[in-house]
């Protein structure tokens, strides 16, 4: 910024204020007035700080009105004490640091073919006053409030179509990431399911697999719906949810099977009969995570 007897120099001479007005007019502002006071400020040092002093003002005034010549965005001007003079320094605003906290939080809810909007859901959507929804939001809340006690299972939660199994999932994770500041991994599992069969081909199976198997938090989201495959059961999630019980690591389903549909969902191979297999996944299910059953209405 220029010092107030350059500006004083490049107006023109019709109508130019003199240094010495705008030397005044600077001293008289308050919030100069009230900083000269508060710091003690000798003239000298007032003398020192007229060209800090006027920046401010300038830079406050576009900062006020919004105006588009001011580039500094999401901060604010403030004089602060410098040795010696005054000088002005930039603040985040409340605003700015409300989108990086919520920027944040969103960042540490990870969505594979998820919608996006998933990662905006608060307590205020949901309906805590459902009684099919009682026992749910109960475990779920019990379980965030304990958190930081040791591990706990998660949930398989289970119910029919649109009944809000997800929606309450990701509130879950939004509520561990603004408490917490911890990941929540969401993924769609009919959707990966393709996405791994696919990878073969690029040779990347075990990097996808390490990514979900180490997700400090999981939920496999509409596990069931998926076309069956020997190798995605046995090779695929056999091998995520026996990592995750071994570090004791949350998980959590949704499906709209029961654990009994699950494992005879599991159990239909193509070379017939494949129970054990199944009942071997379904363990590891039943350690990770308790049943709830959720009823309800259709909300789509």
């Amino acid at each position: 910024m220029q010092k107030i007897a350059d500006q004083v120099s490049q107006r023109p001479n019709k109508g130019q204020k003199s240094y010495h007005d705008l030397r005044k007019e600077t001293l008289a502002d308050q919030e100069v007035q009230d900083f000269i006071f508060q710091h003690h400020l000798k003239e000298e040092e007032i003398n020192r700080s007229l060209s800090k002093f006027f920046e401010y003002i300038t830079e406050r005034d576009k900062f006020l009105s919004h105006s588009e010549a001011y580039i500094l965005k999401g901060y604010r001007p403030i004089l602060i004490k410098n040795e010696g003079y005054a000088d002005v320094s930039y603040q985040e605003t409340d605003e700015l640091v409300a989108a990086q906290t919520r920027a944040s939080i969103n960042q540490r809810i990870k969505l594979v073919n998820l919608p996006k909007s998933l990662r905006q859901i608060t307590a205020a959507d949901i309906d805590f006053f459902d009684p099919n929804r009682e026992e749910t939001l109960n475990y779920l809340t019990d379980f965030v409030d304990r958190f930081e006690q040791g591990y706990q299972k998660g949930l398989y939660l289970y119910g029919s179509f649109g009944v809000g199994k997800t929606f309450i999932m990701a509130h879950l994770a939004r509520e561990l990431s603004e408490k917490y500041q911890v990941a929540t991994t969401l993924i769609h599992f009919p959707s990966f399911s393709v996405d791994i069969k696919n990878a073969i081909a690029t040779g990347t199976v075990k990097d996808m697999i390490d990514d979900i198997k180490l997700a400090p938090v999981l939920l496999l989201d509409d596990i069931g719906a998926e076309q069956f495959s020997s190798w995605v059961r046995d090779d695929v999630l056999q091998v995520i949810l026996q990592y995750r019980m071994q570090e004791e690591l949350p998980t959590f389903f949704t499906s709209n099977f029961s654990l009994a549909d699950l494992e005879r969902h599991f159990a239909n191979g193509k070379s017939g009969d494949e129970t054990w297999q199944a009942k071997r996944l379904l363990e590891r299910i039943k350690f990770l995570s308790k049943p709830i059953h959720l009823k309800g209405d259709n909300r789509r």
